[in-house]
């Protein structure tokens, strides 16, 4: 995005950002108002000290001159010593007051910054699962996870620590101005004059770290990715004992990230000494101007201590306020990396005048279909053919032939360029597309099981799945039998992607799901691949059932296994090239008979 390469903080994002704030608006002004009576006690606290000190504290300074004796001076200053303990504990009152302000302005705001986030990252994931499959081939999985978690806590700490508390910021400010022009104009501009020097290196300060947030977080992004990739492909690192290469790669994220973060903790080393450096020349200002003053008459010592009180308060603000100013760079960053990923178009959406199908018959027709992923590097080619409902229709061909891709444009996880792609006479792209894939059964030869138990994973939380569908469609397709030996059952936790179990059984899981979903097509790629023979009867025998009174489309690898089917398509390039029953298909000796000996004399082989 063009926001990433600017220092300032992007107002377009400033503004989407504070539209999820909207809701809790009465909330934000309730701690405004918790922040405006913690600046008035704090504001009211040099005034309790000046006045103990010019009141009370001032005469026994004139008093004791004289030459009185302590017994006397206790009884003449019995008034002034009340005066000043009951000051004290108006100010250990106001200590308190500020004490509780503080802590329900905070929890207002981290309550209401929680409930922004949560929105915030539920449109995140909800527009995730809008996007089209080409998406996630073409982004780090890790930066994707960044955004959900990271970048979001990032924009949560601008809620919780600065859009409230920066006006406070500017309260304070205002407010001890007016106090300090109030008591002396002379020696309240004496000391503003260091202002604007803080104001040109706070200006500096901001732009500068704006691109070095940028570049941190585009660093730690980065190092999520190869993370997380790495982490998932971890056996493959082992494999082929890449462990030191990887390492080494892992290194060179990292210090991209410690160097990025050091620069941004070097221009915070900068200007914190400015900062402090100010403070003590306006604290020099005081004790020179403001001492002169206060022995010529012109103030009070009183006066003078509530100067240097006020200055305290002066310069804690414009602190926090470059301090707020780096968290709205960060956030900044972070948002401009949210937002633009929910720019993103989904590429696959209802159309407009979409019709919803509670079931299909089954009836699917390629008519001239033409695709590819990219530009016109066609996958597939002029392509068509029918499916009848009920009948079973296998796909041949050599790696590359475009079989996983009719699998992918059936369920609409791109849309063709060329052509029409028919369920029961209707163009899919005019079916609602959650109608579309809720009706559809796809089984992967690689099944991923989510973490959770083994009931979860066959229902995936459905609210329309109940556990006695879940049990009836694990004991139909032989799954029950494993199931049922496992610790807790189907209560049995899944650790990540179901490592735990054999690929028959991740394989009869997969089916037992979509047994529970009920779908009206079934799609399969070769369920019975790297099985081994024990398990294999089983799936054969479940596959059976799955596909009674079903259209069911397969993609096979092992031409043994589709000898049954209604139809056998083979690809060639993209192509359709042979078409027939397997007999039909042997009889014509061309390609289909060619692959097919081919096989049986390697099997023979082995």
């Amino acid at each position: 995005m063009k926001n990433e390469k600017t220092s300032g903080i992007s107002p377009h994002v400033f503004r989407r950002t504070l539209r999820y704030a909207k809701p809790f608006w009465p909330w934000f002004l309730l701690a405004l108002a918790l922040i405006l009576g913690t600046v008035a006690f704090e504001l009211w606290q040099p005034t309790l000290i000046e006045r103990a000190t010019d009141e009370f504290v001032g005469k026994y300074v004139n008093i004791s001159s004289q030459g009185f004796s302590v017994s006397q001076l206790r009884h003449m200053r019995s008034a002034d010593i009340k005066g000043v303990a009951f000051t004290a504990l108006l100010y250990l009152l106001s200590a308190f007051a500020i004490m509780g302000l503080n802590y329900a302005q905070a929890a207002i705001l981290a309550t209401v910054g929680q409930k922004i986030i949560y929105n915030i990252r539920e449109d995140i994931f909800l527009h995730l699962t809008a996007l089209h499959i080409g998406y996630y081939n073409d982004q780090p999985i890790g930066k994707l996870v960044t955004r959900v978690t990271n970048d979001c806590e990032t924009v949560l700490e601008m809620f919780t620590s600065v859009i409230v508390s920066i006006l406070g910021s500017f309260f304070v400010l205002f407010g001890v101005m007016f106090s300090m022009l109030r008591r002396n104009i002379k020696l309240s501009l004496a000391i503003f004059s260091v202002i604007p020097i803080i104001i040109v290196f706070t200006i500096i300060y901001t732009k500068v770290t704006g691109k070095l947030y940028r570049a941190a977080r585009a660093r730690l992004s980065d190092l999520n990715a190869f993370i997380a990739e790495h982490v998932s492909g971890m056996k493959v690192v082992q494999i082929f004992a890449a462990e030191e290469d990887t390492m080494q790669a892992f290194e060179g994220k990292t210090e991209a990230l410690r160097k990025a973060n050091v620069k941004q903790m070097m221009a915070f080393a900068f200007y914190g000494p400015v900062s402090y450096l100010m403070n003590i020349a306006a604290t020099a200002i005081l004790l020179i101007y403001g001492g002169k003053m206060a022995m010529s008459g012109i103030i009070t010592i009183g006066t003078l201590i509530a100067f240097q009180r006020y200055m305290t308060r002066f310069f804690d603000p414009i602190s926090e306020l470059a301090d707020n100013f780096n968290i709205i760079q960060s956030a900044s960053a972070a948002g401009e990396r949210i937002f633009a990923l929910l720019d993103t178009k989904p590429e696959i959406v209802d159309a407009p005048d979409c019709v919803h199908m509670d079931c299909f018959k089954g009836r699917i027709e390629f008519k001239n279909v033409w695709f590819a992923y990219s530009e016109e590097n066609w996958i597939l080619k002029d392509l068509s053919f029918t499916l009848e409902p009920g009948q079973r229709l296998a796909f041949v061909g050599a790696t590359g032939a475009g079989k996983t891709t009719i699998q992918n444009l059936i369920c609409r996880y791109y849309d063709i360029q060329k052509g029409q792609i028919l369920i029961d006479g209707v163009d899919i792209r005019k079916i609602a597309v959650e109608d579309l894939r809720r009706n559809i059964g796809q089984m992967l030869q690689d099944v991923f099981l989510f973490t959770g138990t083994v009931k979860s994973n066959i229902g995936l939380n459905s609210p329309n799945i109940s556990d006695e569908d879940i049990v009836n469609a694990a004991k139909y397709v032989n799954a029950d039998s494993f199931i049922s030996r496992l610790e807790g059952g189907y209560d049995h936790q899944v650790i990540e992607r179901g490592a735990a179990f054999s690929a028959g059984q991740r394989q009869l899981l997969s089916f037992a799901r979509t047994l529970a979903f009920n779908p009206s097509v079934l799609i399969l790629d070769e369920a019975t691949a790297n099985i081994d023979t024990e398990t294999e009867v089983l799936i054969q025998d479940a596959l059976e059932k799955l596909m009674a009174g079903r259209s069911t489309i397969l993609v096979a690898h092992r031409l043994s296994t589709i000898q049954n089917c209604d139809k056998i398509i083979l690809l060639h390039k993209g192509r359709l090239c042979e078409q027939g029953t397997h007999q039909e298909l042997l009889e014509k000796r061309g390609m289909y008979y060619k692959l097919y000996k081919l096989q049986y004399e390697r099997d023979a082989d082995t």
